[in-house]
């Protein structure tokens, strides 16, 4: 059997196969040892804000005396961030919730708004909610959560009263949490 001589020609441990040289490190290349762009960090949704959406959009509808909701808060990726039901909530109520709030955040806009696309283009809307495997839900209940700047940190939504009532109850919560619905 062949030795291979240590740490020289393609396919050594310190040089790739095709026989390229690659620096050790950027800073050889004349990078500087910081990232090379400044990014504004990310506004993120917390779960302390969350929270505080849902207690705000119950209190809301208990004040109205809206049916018993579910209130479900996802982030911006479409993750569940809090969802709560209320006593007497009818069993459907926290995937209705969820599923208004994860159209709201995955297409960018209000349900309200989703739900008026759909009736333009039933086809479509469609085969979204085939795609997105049930999960797609374009009825009216559900808002945007954004920063004061406008980013979007994810959305809202609720099941219970009229669609109307479902999004009062969401955009009570956003406003007191300090946050704008969208």
């Amino acid at each position: 059997m062949r030795k291979r001589a240590k740490n020289r020609g393609p396919g050594s441990p310190r040089q790739p196969r095709c026989g390229a040289k690659f620096p050790n490190d950027l800073r050889s290349l004349g990078y500087p040892n910081r990232p090379i762009r400044k990014e504004k960090p990310l506004s993120k949704l917390t779960l302390a804000q969350a929270n505080k959406i849902i207690e705000g959009a119950l209190a809301n509808a208990r004040q109205l005396k809206i049916k018993p909701l579910a209130v479900a808060v996802l982030d911006e990726g479409g993750h569940i961030k809090s969802v709560q039901r209320e006593d007497d909530a009818s069993m459907f109520r926290v995937d209705v919730a969820i599923g208004k709030a994860w159209a709201s955040v995955g297409m960018g806009t209000s349900s309200r708004v989703l739900l008026g696309r759909a009736k333009e283009n039933p086809q479509f809307f469609g085969a979204l909610a085939v795609t997105a495997q049930g999960k797609f839900l374009p009825q009216t209940g559900a808002v945007l959560i954004k920063d004061k700047d406008g980013t979007i940190l994810g959305a809202a939504g609720a099941s219970g009263g009229t669609g109307d009532e479902d999004e009062a109850a969401c955009m009570a919560g956003i406003a007191a949490a300090g946050l704008v619905s969208g």
